[in-house]
C-alpha cells in the first residue's frame, strides 16, 4: 500500500499572543493513495516539539471527526491545528492505515516545521 503525504502549514496571527508565548498554527494535510485498493484512516500520532524543546504527543481516532476511505488514486484533504509556546517548532507522526484485505500499516507523516513568517532567514 501507497499512501502519499503533503503538509503546508499557516500562522494563525490574529490568534497568537506573543506575549503570553502562545503561537497558533494550522496545518492542511493531503493524503493520497497511490495504492490499488482502498485504505481507511483509523488513527492518527502526532509528535509536536516546539524551540524550547517541549515535546507534546497527540493521537487518537481519525482526523477532524472522521475516519475516511480513501479509494485508489484519490486524496482526502483537511486542515487542523495546533498552539505551540514558540514561535517556530515542529510536527511529525503516522496515520494508522487498513486496507481492503484489513492489513494495518503505518503512513508515516515525515517532520515538517511551524513557523511565523520571517523569524527563520
Amino acid at each position: 500500500m501507497t499512501i502519499s503525504i503533503e503538509v503546508k502549514t499557516k500562522h494563525i496571527e490574529e490568534q497568537s499572543d506573543e506575549q503570553n508565548h502562545r503561537f497558533v498554527f494550522a496545518y492542511t494535510v493531503t493524503i493520497t493513495n497511490n495504492g490499488d485498493s482502498n485504505s481507511q484512516l483509523l488513527n492518527r500520532y502526532w509528535l509536536i516539539t516546539d524551540a524550547n524543546g517541549k515535546k507534546t504527543e497527540v493521537q487518537g481516532a481519525g482526523v477532524v471527526g472522521e475516519q475516511p476511505m480513501i479509494q485508489p488514486g484519490k486524496s482526502y484533504t483537511y486542515t487542523s491545528g495546533c498552539i505551540i509556546e514558540t514561535p517556530v517548532g515542529t510536527m511529525e507522526g503516522y496515520y494508522e492505515m487498513l486496507d481492503t484485505a484489513k492489513n494495518k500499516h503505518k503512513a508515516s507523516i515525515p517532520v515538517f516545521r511551524l513557523c511565523v513568517p520571517n523569524i527563520v532567514h
